[in-house]
């Protein structure tokens, strides 16, 4: 079995090693050159983003070719998925990906902007049941894929509408680095995109931002922030992932 993720602060991660086999990170398979990969079970896991897939996970799945009689999806979420799992599903038919198992699993919400970080972690989400049962489905080779009601379907249509009509709503123009800032490069080594560097001993943003918010959840020192967020002094990471993997996973 392959697993391919994408991973901010490790939720993702956290699933993919669950499932177990080959897992490989989908910000280095975009760097590499190999895109087609075959097995008897191919999974894609990666957290939902204005109800839909990030960018990346978009790229990955415009490039690669997948061979197996059966692919699974899970997409993480953590207050709503809207009808972001069908959405996907489609996405991948359009791309020759025929996905035979495609689920939602409720997790911590690190979207910064809305959600408090300490509170999310207070919330009963009953994510390792849930895991368990997506495990449980995958292992038994079931075949499903996550309903939508109609108002689900018209808020993924209208948020995703909205993020054409301004491209310019989630951007790296939003953070702010403190004057605490280290220099120690953790927002260098932890970007997806190869967006940040160390400019005149501070971060310096390229513009080719994912929004995934990994440089300032993972930042030591709390030194980027956002113009706009619930908590400031809340951040995240799995608490089975360690910086140590989203950093090989995304750099």
């Amino acid at each position: 079995m392959k697993v391919f993720y994408f991973t901010a602060t490790g939720n993702s991660l956290d699933v993919a090693k669950r499932f177990g086999g080959e897992i490989y990170s989908i910000p280095n398979v975009l760097r590499g050159n190999q895109f087609h990969f075959e097995d008897e079970k191919i999974g894609i896991i990666f957290p939902c983003y204005g109800f839909a897939a990030p960018k990346i996970v978009r790229e990955f799945i415009e490039k690669v070719t997948l061979k197996s009689p059966y692919i699974f999806v899970i997409m993480t979420y953590g207050n709503k998925l809207a009808g972001g799992v069908n959405w996907f599903v489609r996405y991948a038919e359009e791309n020759n990906i025929h996905v035979q198992y495609a689920d939602g699993l409720l997790m911590i919400d690190n979207y910064l902007p809305f959600f408090d970080i300490e509170k999310q972690k207070l919330k009963k989400k009953y994510t390792e049941e849930n895991l368990s049962r997506l495990l449980n489905d995958v292992n038994q080779t079931k075949r499903y894929i996550r309903n939508r009601s109609f108002t689900d379907s018209m808020l993924t249509k209208g948020i995703q509408y909205f993020y054409k009509r301004k491209p310019n709503f989630n951007t790296d123009k939003d953070f702010s680095v403190g004057n605490d800032c280290n220099q120690c490069g953790t927002c260098v080594k932890v970007c997806p995109r190869n967006n940040i560097k160390l400019d005149q001993l501070k971060p310096a943003y390229g513009g080719n931002c994912e929004f995934c918010l990994a440089c300032i959840n993972l930042c030591p020192q709390k030194a980027i922030r956002l113009k706009k967020e619930s908590n400031p002094n809340a951040r995240y990471l799995n608490e089975n992932v360690t910086l140590k993997e989203i950093i090989a996973a995304n750099n």
